[in-house]
């Protein structure tokens, strides 16, 4: 194909003014040279490059930046960094000559961004390695993980081009920590962004429903804010309240989730979108000027008590302010209303970086947000922690998920903790010292133990006892990172206290045995014990689990190791023995198939469904659905041991697959339900199980298909049996 380089460069340039214009109003003076001087460098940098859809490369590095500025609201340096992540990793340039040309800060994100090369230690993960150094970034410049998602959002954008396999182990690792990330951070439009376009690439079918079902109910939504908005329009203006309404539709996402989570249609779905106010209002006049918006809307339409959440007196962690309600509108139908100020949508919109930008404006002590002390537990995670890379970015996903329990000191004092924290939790959150002395808590003058679970309001006071010191049992029920990393911390140092005398009593033997304790020794002892570290050998030596004696086996000559063939995977403890190159592919149904698979009981693929191979340590390859509960964390972490499978045509092979159904109990329902399975469709059924509450049944149907065609007819014919409520694949 012939290129035209002149459009191109005409593209760039034009792309390139596009950036400048958005950013127009965040420059100061000499900004716009440092921009030209940072694009210039990519350019010249990425020259020779292309995209897999085969555009210049030059592109993706313009459209990180112009989503810094135009979608985050970031500034000067994050567009300079923007504009230069990829220098370092993909081209001869280094961190040093970004920090020569560019300064520090600039140095600092684009060394964050760039990818850790090489091999890595046993037990680990290239993907968590690099998550790692980009957390550990995190906690000295914030900047640093905007830009990285704003990068993640064009990668996601333009997923279209990329092989499958990659498609899946990148749309994997955006859903297990970018989504979670963009969430913590407030950006809230990026992270359904992020899931929704996750949900495209690994539920094609699934999502392309919901997406048409959402197209074809816009013009219904858009009369009823039109209708909604009409009653209350006078009464708003007339106290003196400036706004604007603007409709909000739930993602694909979130709407697949709460259909698959309350078991209900699409139809069903009651808050498929929320109408939202938005006030003008100074600093000062906010929560008053929410409150009295809240007033005039309930004056219109009867609201729903339970559903009354107020984020204005107590924000969310991530920085969300707004007042929530459900009302009845005049046409029967429950509409779920937003009430906030322009800076509170802001900061609603693009998080973080609008959160800076309103804080030097108002008083530090009133607008502390949740986000700063996020970023301390960040950084306290980073000091205390001697994880492997897996454990850490497991840890740090933790903090980014937990709702939030508002909780109070015997004094008053106001502390967040994630939700299904516990006393000991809070003790911690305390003091460390008072966390390791905690014998029990008084939650609202009573007495419980460490375990107990906060509520919100809870107000609670902590005992403590000189003699109280952590135990392993602590770490099954604490929930957030500083209590788990510093009950680690005081069992490491008893450890190694009881250690130091399991070493001296390993000296004298090894001293009366006559063996040198050198690295050589210290590896076979290891591995004779079957034992993780030096530490952990001491320790059990110690403690009488491991006797001395044994170290005579030392002397022993060793048997030399069969010889297999092997594919090493750098960073597993153990080593699978298939051997599998980039162009392999796994047919399933295949009877000369040459690569040996089992079907994974986690989600029961058929033919039909979208699926990858995964090579397991000790059994073989396991075949998953792309949607399968298990493939977000699997790809993320090991997306070099996804291969590619698909179907062949056969269609002779019976596949287990459960069914939930839902309905009315009537007298002969059970009979017509395995008609249509047995006698219209000559489908074998394995299992049924039946409850009945109610005048309402629930059945799980466990059945023999061919595949998705043939399940989906079958779906489709008992949908229309008379009382049944509701049919839906399960994973069983």
């Amino acid at each position: 194909m012939q290129i035209d380089l002149e459009k191109e460069n005409k593209e760039i340039v034009h792309r390139y003014r596009q950036l400048l214009k958005a950013a127009k109003p965040v420059l100061k003076e000499g900004d716009s040279k440092l921009i030209k001087k940072a694009f210039n460098t990519s350019m010249q940098a990425h020259k020779d490059m292309r995209r897999k859809s085969g555009e210049p490369y030059i592109y993706h590095p313009l459209a990180v930046a112009q989503i810094a500025v135009e979608e985050i609201g970031l500034g000067t340096t994050s567009i300079i960094a923007a504009l230069l992540h990829d220098v370092v990793e993909d081209t001869h340039l280094e961190v040093r000559d970004i920090e020569r040309d560019f300064g520090t800060k600039v140095a600092q994100i684009v060394d964050g961004l760039t990818k850790i090369s090489g091999v890595f230690e046993h037990g680990s993960s290239q993907q968590a390695e690099n998550f790692r150094k980009m957390i550990l970034t995190l906690s000295e410049d914030v900047r640093v993980i905007l830009v990285k998602l704003a990068d993640r959002l064009h990668n996601m954008r333009t997923l279209e081009s990329m092989p499958r396999e990659k498609q899946l182990k990148i749309a994997s690792e955006t859903m297990y920590l970018y989504a979670p990330l963009a969430h913590r951070l407030g950006l809230y439009v990026i992270k359904s962004e992020l899931e929704d376009l996750y949900f495209k690439y690994t539920d094609v079918e699934r999502y392309q429903y919901i997406d048409s079902k959402i197209q074809q109910t816009s013009d219904a939504r858009k009369k009823l804010i039109k209708e909604f908005i009409e009653p209350i329009d006078a009464a708003l203006r007339k106290a003196g309240l400036k706004y604007v309404v603007k409709g909000r539709t739930k993602s694909v996402f979130s709407i697949h989730n709460k259909m698959k989570d309350q078991n209900i249609s699409f139809e069903d779905i009651f808050d498929l979108f929320a109408i939202r106010v938005i006030l003008k209002a100074k600093p000062d006049d906010e929560k008053a000027a929410c409150w009295k918006a809240y007033s005039i809307v309930t004056d219109y339409y009867k609201p729903n008590p339970d559903r009354l959440k107020d984020w204005i007196s107590t924000p969310k962690a991530n920085g969300y302010e707004s007042l929530h309600t459900t009302v009845m509108s005049h046409t029967g139908q429950w509409v779920e209303v937003q009430i906030r100020t322009e800076r509170m949508d802001d900061i609603a919109e693009k998080g973080y970086a609008a959160h800076w930008k309103y804080k030097e404006h108002s008083d530090p002590k009133s607008r502390e947000s949740g986000l700063e002390d996020w970023i301390r537990k960040v950084r306290e995670l980073i000091e205390n922690s001697d994880y492997s890379a897996l454990e850490f970015v497991s840890e740090f996903r933790q903090n980014l998920f937990s709702e939030e329990v508002f909780v109070f000191t015997p004094k008053g004092d106001l502390r967040t903790l994630p939700f299904g924290a516990t006393a000991l939790d809070f003790a911690f959150e305390i003091h460390t010292k008072i966390g390791q002395h905690c014998l029990g808590a008084k939650v609202n003058q009573k007495l419980v133990p460490l375990s107990y679970q906060l509520n919100n309001g809870d107000q609670v006071e902590i005992l403590t006892s000189g003699k109280q010191k952590p135990t392993e049992d602590w770490l099954k029920f604490v929930k957030t990172s500083k209590a788990r990393a510093k009950i680690k911390e005081a069992l490491k140092e008893e450890k190694k206290s009881i250690a130091e005398d399991g070493k001296a009593m390993v000296e004298r033997k090894l001293n009366h045995l006559k063996i040198e304790w050198n690295n050589e020794t210290i590896n076979k002892t290891l591995a004779l014990f079957n034992v993780k570290s030096p530490l952990d050998l001491y320790y059990n030596v110690a403690k009488g689990i491991i006797d001395t004696a044994d170290l005579k086996k030392l002397k022993e000559p060793e048997k030399k190791p069969e010889t297999t063939v092997k594919k090493e995977y750098t960073g597993d403890k153990k080593q699978s023995s298939i051997n599998v190159s980039d162009k392999d592919i796994v047919l399933l149904g295949d009877t000369m198939q040459k690569l040996d698979y089992h079907y994974a009981k986690c989600c029961n693929p058929i033919p039909g469904d979208e699926v990858f191979g995964f090579i397991t340590v000790s059994d073989g390859i396991k075949i998953h659905r792309t949607n399968c509960p298990n493939a977000v964390e699997l790809m993320s972490h090991y997306g070099y041991r996804i291969v590619k499978a698909k179907w062949t045509s056969q269609t002779e092979l019976a596949f287990l697959t459960g069914l939930k159904i839902v309905g009315a109990d009537r007298v002969g329902i059970l009979n017509d339900v395995t008609k249509v399975i047995s006698n219209q469709l000559n489908i074998n059924i394995r299992s049924i199980t039946v409850d009945t509450e109610d005048g309402m049944f629930e059945g799980t149907i466990m059945v023999f298909v061919n595949d998705t065609s043939h399940l989906n007819t079958l779906i489709t014919k008992l949908k229309n049996i008379s009382d049944i409520i509701s049919v839906n694949r399960i994973d069983t």
